[in-house]
C-alpha cells in the first residue's frame, strides 16, 4: 500500500515569515543531524535571495510525520514574482496562509489567497509573529475573515481552522495560552484539515509546473502526478501546450525527501516528482500514457504590466568588464529565461533591441542583476507601462498601493501619491502609524518608493499589487530636476566636483572614469547642464598663504539598480556591466542632442 501524502503551499505577503517557518519545520522534523550546522532561511539558497532577504524562486521539501509524507512548498511573497505562486499552487491540495499578527492582511495576502480559493484549495490560517509587542491576533482574525468574505469564499472555506504561531521562536498552537513549546501542533493541523490528494485511477497524467537545471543532465521538469502511476519503464506521450504530441521516455525519476531528491522507479498519484531525460521539457507540458494522450488544462498566468527595452551596450566603455556583449548573447539568454519564467515575455522583433515584459521593476531588475553577475553587458531604457485598447480608448493598469507610515509623515505620503494620480480609498490607525490605501496607475509607481522613503525619513513601508485596467489617467510628471552631463572623456577631478557642488548632487566620486554624455548627477533646476568634470586646477609657481582652501566634497549618491531604472527619463539609459551601473544619455554627443531637440520642436 502506498504512503499517505499531503501537499501544502505556504503563501503570504512578503516578510510575513514563510521561509522562517519552513526552517522550524526542518529543524523540528530532524532533517539535519544534531551535530550538523543549519543556516537561517535555509531555502533561500541563491545569492540574490540571501542578500535581499526575500524568496524569489519557489522550492519544496518533504517531511515524514506520523508515517505521512508532507510535501511543503515555499513560495515568494513579492507581487512581482506572483507568476511563481500561480504555478506552484497547482501542486498543492491545501495552503497555509500566514498573516502577520500586527500588520494583518496585506496586498499580496489578498492576491495569493484569491488564487488559492479559485483553485478550491483548503486554507489553514496561521497568525504568525505573535511575539511582536504590537500583535493584535483577535483583530487580525476578524480582518482575515472579512478578506475571505470579500473574495467570495464558500461556506466550507469560510470555516477555516486557525493557529497562532511564532516561526522565530519555533512554536504553534490552536490557542493563545497554549504551552508554546513546539511546531508540531501545526503538523497535526495539516494532517487533520488538509485533504489527502484524490487517488484517480486510469492512464497516467502528470503536468510540469516548474523547471530546474543541472549541468550534467540538462533540464529537470518538476510537477505532480494527477492520475495513475508514473513509471520509468513505460512508454509515454508528451503533450505540448499547443496540443501537439510526441512520444517520449524518462531516463530518471525522482521524488522529494527531506531537502533533497531520491531516485525511484515509480511515483504514485498525488505525489510530487522531478523527471530527467526530456531535453526541451517546458512548463505546462503534460506527460501522459502513450495510448491515451490526454492533456491537462493549461496553467493560467496573469499578463505582464511593465516592459523595458534591453539593447546592446554601445558606450565608449563597451566590452571592458563583460564577457557576453553581443546581441546574439543577449537574445539567447533572454529567451532561455522565458523558458524558466512564464510570467516573462520577450519580443525580439527589432534587431539589436529586445522588449522584455514582466510584473514590475523588481521582477525585471532581478533578471538584470542575475545576467550582470553571469558576465553580461547591456543598456536598459526607462520602464514603460503596457497599455491596452478597449472600445477605441486607451486603458492602463491600476494598482492598489499600501503605505504604512508614522502619523507625522502621513500628509507627505498622501501628497506624494496625489501628484502621481493616486486616489486614497482607505486610511486606518494602527498604534502610532497609519495604514493608507490608494488606487494608483502603475506609471505613478515608477520612482515613487524612493521619493516616499525620502519624504518620510526612511519610515514608509510601501507595497502594491495589480488590480485592474482603467481608462488612461493623463500625463504624470516623473522627475522634476534635470541632470548634470559629462562634456568629455576621462577621470573625474576633485577640483571640478568641488566647484560644481552648488549646481546639484553628484553620482560619481573623484577619480571615477567618465565619458561624454554620461549622467554625473542631478541638476538643482529642471534643465540639463553639460559640465567639464575633467577640469584640473591650473598650477603656477606663485604661492601665497591662505589662498588655497580645503576642498569639502560630499560623498556621491550611489544608486542601486532599481533606483537607477526608476530614476532615468525617456531620453536616458542605464548602462549595466558586471562591475558598474552608469546612467547615460541615449545620444552621447551634445550636438546630436541639440539637433534632435530642434527637430522635435519643429515637428
Amino acid at each position: 500500500m502506498s504512503q499517505e501524502i499531503r501537499n501544502i503551499a505556504i503563501i503570504a505577503h512578503v516578510d510575513h515569515g514563510k521561509t522562517t517557518l519552513v526552517d522550524e519545520i526542518i529543524k523540528q522534523a530532524h532533517l539535519f543531524r544534531d551535530n550538523e550546522g543549519m543556516q537561517e532561511c535555509m531555502l533561500d539558497s541563491n545569492d540574490l535571495e540571501r542578500e535581499r532577504g526575500i524568496t524569489i524562486l519557489s522550492k519544496n521539501i518533504s517531511v515524514n510525520y506520523k508515517g505521512i509524507k508532507i510535501n511543503v512548498i515555499d513560495t515568494p511573497g513579492h507581487s512581482d514574482f506572483g507568476g511563481q505562486v500561480e504555478r506552484v499552487l497547482n501542486l498543492a491540495d491545501g495552503v497555509l496562509l500566514l498573516v502577520d499578527a500586527a500588520e494583518g492582511p496585506m496586498p499580496q495576502t489578498r492576491f495569493v489567497l484569491d488564487k488559492a480559493l479559485e483553485l478550491n484549495l483548503k486554507p489553514l490560517v496561521i497568525i504568525n509573529k505573535i511575539d511582536k509587542p504590537d500583535a493584535r491576533p483577535d483583530v487580525i482574525h476578524d480582518k482575515v475573515f472579512d478578506l475571505f468574505v470579500e473574495l467570495d469564499a464558500d461556506d466550507d472555506q469560510l470555516d477555516f481552522p486557525m493557529l497562532y504561531c511564532s516561526g522565530k521562536d519555533g512554536w504553534a498552537d490552536t490557542t493563545l495560552d497554549g504551552p508554546r513549546d513546539s511546531i508540531m501542533p501545526l503538523m497535526d493541523a495539516v494532517i487533520e484539515h488538509i485533504p489527502a490528494p484524490e487517488l484517480r485511477k486510469g492512464p497516467v497524467q502528470m503536468q510540469v509546473t516548474s523547471l530546474d537545471y543541472n549541468d550534467y543532465v540538462g533540464r529537470i521538469g518538476v510537477g505532480r502526478v494527477y492520475r495513475g502511476t508514473l513509471n520509468i519503464s513505460t512508454p509515454l506521450m508528451r503533450v505540448f501546450r499547443d496540443g501537439t504530441t510526441k512520444s517520449t521516455k524518462i531516463k530518471q525519476l525522482f521524488t522529494f525527501e527531506g531537502l533533497g531528491r531520491v531516485e525511484v522507479d515509480e511515483v504514485p498519484c498525488g505525489d510530487l516528482c522531478a523527471i530527467v531525460g526530456i531535453p526541451d521539457i517546458d512548463i505546462g507540458d503534460s506527460i501522459t500514457d502513450f495510448d491515451h494522450p490526454e492533456a491537462l488544462p493549461p496553467i493560467s498566468i496573469d499578463q505582464p504590466t511593465l516592459s523595458m527595452m534591453f539593447t546592446v551596450n554601445d558606450s565608449p566603455f563597451f566590452g571592458q568588464d563583460g564577457k557576453y556583449v553581443t546581441s546574439r548573447h543577449l537574445r539567447e539568454r533572454l529567451l532561455k529565461e522565458t523558458e524558466r519564467d512564464v510570467a516573462l515575455h520577450v519580443d525580439d522583433s527589432s534587431g539589436d533591441s529586445f522588449r522584455v515584459s514582466g510584473r514590475g521593476v523588481l521582477h525585471l531588475s532581478i533578471l538584470i542583476e542575475t545576467m550582470r553577475r553571469e558576465g553580461f553587458e547591456m543598456s536598459v531604457a526607462q520602464p514603460q507601462v503596457i497599455l491596452k485598447e478597449k472600445h477605441g480608448k486607451k486603458e492602463e493598469p491600476i494598482e492598489i498601493l499600501h503605505v504604512d507610515v508614522p502619523d507625522e509623515h502621513a500628509g507627505k505620503a498622501i501628497e506624494l501619491a496625489g501628484t502621481r494620480k493616486g486616489e486614497m480609498v482607505d486610511m486606518e490607525q494602527h498604534g502610532l502609524r497609519k495604514m493608507i490605501r490608494f488606487q494608483i496607475p502603475t506609471r505613478g509607481l515608477i520612482g515613487l518608493r524612493s521619493k516616499m522613503l525620502t519624504a518620510t525619513a526612511g519610515e514608509a513601508i510601501v507595497t502594491h499589487r495589480f488590480l485592474h485596467y482603467e481608462p488612461f489617467k493623463g500625463p504624470i510628471q516623473q522627475r522634476n530636476n534635470g541632470v548634470l552631463i559629462s562634456q568629455g572623456k576621462g577621470a573625474s577631478v576633485a577640483f571640478a566636483i568641488d566647484a560644481l557642488q552648488q549646481r546639484g548632487i553628484f553620482f560619481v566620486d573623484p577619480g571615477e572614469e567618465c565619458y561624454e554624455g554620461m549622467v554625473l548627477g542631478e541638476h538643482c533646476i529642471d534643465k540639463d547642464l553639460v559640465v567639464n568634470i575633467q577640469k584640473a586646477k591650473q598650477l603656477t609657481n606663485m604661492r601665497a598663504s591662505g589662498t588655497d582652501r580645503a576642498m569639502k566634497i560630499a560623498p556621491a549618491q550611489v544608486k542601486s539598480l532599481e533606483e537607477a531604472l526608476e530614476y532615468i527619463a525617456s531620453d536616458e539609459l542605464v548602462e549595466i556591466t558586471p562591475n558598474n551601473i552608469r546612467l547615460r544619455k541615449k545620444m552621447l554627443s551634445e550636438t546630436d542632442r541639440k539637433r534632435a531637440s530642434r527637430q522635435k520642436s519643429g515637428d
